[in-house]
């Protein structure tokens, strides 16, 4: 069996989702379940998130709606304790450099963005549905570079290498832990609208009795104040169609893609 958290393990978070996973193995174990006793790391995300081995992880909500949903069953949806979370949900801060003297997003018309990946909600889809309005149905940037991830993002705009990007807040809030000297160079211009939050998982292939002790083991255990969680909800799959909806409001403004 697989457990990994790949979404938020920055170097400075290891230890806290090493902490957190041995607390659910734990509770898994007594409760009578086999589970790993290590998280899965450097596996590409698409193996892990499409393993029929996959008794716990976490994913973003946006290739989960798109293209997982019969892959994988989701447990519950966290509730982090950061700017930005409201309940289960989340969303992106708008980040620019913190000398730029713009202030609107208006402004940043032609100028050069940054987003970590293609099928990203919070790097993507949601910076999407927050310049759609104002893109006329043209290309809105000079250009968008594809970072891999979000501290790359980040990392491009305090260093020049872009303009703008739009960053998870709850990566956002680890960054600031981790690399305060980089986040020191940035400044928040905005915030976009808010989704759900990056859904816990496992694979459909896991027999129900398992998954119940997974979300009971995800209730006791979904206290962890060093990666900022403190609790979980458990909405139904269907909440996550919040994703699509951003996706076609965009298209229907005649900005089906970031640019």
């Amino acid at each position: 069996m697989i457990a990994a958290l790949p979404m938020y393990d920055f170097p400075w978070t290891v230890e806290a989702n090493d902490a957190f996973w041995a607390e659910m193995r734990d509770r898994l174990r007594a409760a009578g379940i086999a589970a790993p006793n290590t998280l899965t790391r450097g596996v590409a995300l698409p193996e892990i998130w499409r393993s029929r081995e996959l008794l716990f992880g976490q994913t973003c909500g946006y290739p989960y709606w798109t293209g997982l949903r019969d892959t994988v069953e989701i447990l519950a949806a966290p509730i982090y304790n950061f700017p930005g979370c409201e309940g289960p949900t989340h969303c992106s801060f708008l980040v620019v450099r913190a000398d730029d003297p713009r202030e609107t997003l208006a402004a940043f018309r032609n100028a050069r963005a940054a987003a970590n990946s293609h099928d990203s909600n919070s790097g993507m889809n949601l910076f999407r549905a927050t310049v759609a309005p104002l893109a006329d149905g043209r290309p809105f940037f000079a250009g968008v570079t594809l970072t891999g991830a979000h501290a790359a993002s980040l990392a491009a705009v305090a260093d020049g290498a872009a303009d703008i990007a739009a960053i998870d807040c709850v990566s956002f809030a680890l960054l600031q832990q981790g690399c305060p000297s980089m986040t020191a160079k940035v400044r928040v211009l905005g915030r976009t609208p808010s989704s759900p939050a990056l859904p816990f998982i496992a694979s459909r292939a896991i027999p129900p009795k398992t998954l119940a002790a997974l979300r009971a083991a995800l209730t006791e255990a979904a206290d962890q104040p060093t990666l900022g969680l403190r609790g979980v909800a458990f909405p139904p799959a269907e909440t996550y169609a919040r994703v699509a909806e951003l996706e076609h409001d965009a298209a229907a403004l005649g900005y089906p893609t970031l640019a």
